[in-house]
């Protein structure tokens, strides 16, 4: 799996390419980590080029989601390909993250005002 990180503002954004499976799970946990101790709390994960994802990968997403909503912040996705949206839905996970089509939605989405 391939990651580019980036931060845009007061949003930390990573890109996730290949397959995100518990092989690769450490290097996200560990940027997400990084990223919130560092004081981002409004954390953007980029699926559009992940064409599998396993439980461990989603726990990792799960776990980021819930430390940023507790320091006041949150964690959306973006772009989530065909296969990974399916997994979602079926886990019921789609429910619990807020997910945009395009990367430049979510970003308007953490600058606006709730």
């Amino acid at each position: 799996m391939e990651m580019t990180a980036k931060i845009s503002g007061s949003v930390a954004i990573a890109t996730l390419k290949g397959r995100f499976d518990a092989h690769e799970v450490p290097a996200v946990a560990a940027w997400l980590q990084s990223s919130q101790q560092s004081g981002l709390v409004h954390i953007l994960v980029n699926l559009e080029g992940v064409n599998f994802i396993d439980s461990t990968a989603l726990s990792s997403l799960v776990s980021g989601l819930k430390h940023c909503r507790e320091k006041g912040g949150d964690l959306y996705l973006c772009r989530l390909t065909q296969p990974v949206r399916v997994i979602f839905e079926l886990t019921r996970l789609d429910n619990a993250f807020t997910i945009f089509p395009v990367e430049m939605d979510a970003l308007v989405a953490f600058s606006t005002p709730c």
